[in-house]
């Protein structure tokens, strides 16, 4: 006997991860090099010896800090295991198998993978020859069965963000009954003044009486808990209800939400680790296009490097110099900024490829 399953996703191809090679210097997944705080160990340390009970299914101490911390309402935030998880709960609270999810596209890889497995209908817009999201495009692209869209800013893999006037013209061109995600897990790298905090942004609209604009961020990046993951949605109250009608319970381990807490209570810190990436961010970058590369202005904690059909072998080049990048076939590669001394290793690798 063989056992039915979709046929549909025979051809989906599965999430591939950021590599990890033995002897290498990983620059794939976007992660923060640095470990976490000791204050944060001692927390994570702490909560183990309680692993036996089960988590506070909806995280709520670490609901209630967020919500005091961004100035919103308990019941307007929502966390879950990592923001990709609240992702797919997004579109299973949005979407039957007759409606579209759009989104730029290259842009966060799991967007169509997610839209496929929950049955949704998905649609990729090109970026902009500059590697931005192309917001007339994605205008252009609204049709009646449109009832998610993703906005990825700054942009994973290349690095752009929105300024404030395109984000509002996108938003005002949207119907009200569809719902705009602002995916901003890469917001505390940002230091474009004219790049607007989503949140603050989401709260604007929703004065406006514009109740279909929420926000995704992450503690995976700039927090550095990629390895636990928590990722949390701001959006309006009936947004956050159905979301919370499809999460999985206990999503959120204990020793995660507790790791977050006492990331928060540390954050200081913690972002001004932040600007010493930035700072590297743009050596890298001035580095890469003094040696002739082309690589768009990055407002997240890596850059792109648009290399096409030569991606593959630039890949192989790094790999051969014992540096891991995240390359996406026939378009470029992402790769991390880590540390000065991971950034110089990966800079002499990308000065020596053939040009």
């Amino acid at each position: 006997m063989t056992v039915r399953t979709r046929a549909d996703l025979d051809a989906l191809p599965s999430y591939v991860p950021g590599g990890t090679v033995p002897g290498a210097v990983k620059l794939a997944s976007n992660e923060v090099s640095i470990g976490p705080l000791p204050s944060v160990v001692t927390a994570i340390a702490e909560a183990a010896g309680q692993v036996n009970r089960y988590p506070d299914s909806g995280a709520g101490a670490l609901v209630a800090r967020l919500a005091a911390k961004l100035g919103v309402h308990e019941n307007q935030v929502s966390v879950g295991c990592g923001s990709v998880t609240l992702c797919q709960q997004l579109i299973q609270a949005t979407c039957t198998d007759a409606d579209e999810v759009m989104f730029p596209w290259r842009s966060f890889e799991a967007y169509p993978l997610l839209t496929v497995v929950v049955g949704a209908k998905q649609v990729r817009v090109p970026v902009t020859a500059e590697h931005a999201v192309d917001v007339d495009a994605m205008i252009a692209a609204l049709t009646p069965a449109t009832r998610l869209v993703y906005v990825c800013t700054p942009n994973n893999p290349t690095g752009t963000a929105l300024h404030r006037a395109e984000l509002e013209r996108f938003v005002d061109a949207v119907p009200s009954e569809v719902l705009v995600v602002i995916d901003e897990a890469y917001r505390e790298f940002v230091t474009d003044a004219d790049v607007p905090d989503g949140v603050e942004f989401a709260k604007e609209q929703w004065a406006r009486g514009r109740d279909n604009v929420a926000v995704l961020r992450t503690f995976s990046k700039a927090y550095g808990l990629a390895g636990l993951r928590v990722g949390y949605l701001v959006a309006p109250e009936p947004v956050i209800d159905v979301v919370r009608k499809v999460f999985v319970p206990f999503g959120v381990n204990a020793v995660a939400q507790a790791a977050a807490i006492a990331s928060l209570d540390a954050e200081a810190e913690l972002l001004a680790r932040c600007g010493d990436i930035v700072a590297e961010r743009g050596r890298v970058r001035a580095e890469l296009v003094e040696a002739g590369y082309e690589v768009p202005v990055s407002e997240a904690n890596f850059v792109w490097l648009p290399l096409g059909e030569r991606t593959a072998e630039f890949n192989e080049h790094c790999l051969a110099h014992k540096v891991v990048v995240r390359a996406f076939a026939g378009d470029g590669a992402r790769v991390t900024i880590g540390t000065p001394e991971e950034n110089d290793l990966f800079l002499a690798a990308a000065k020596s490829f053939p040009r």
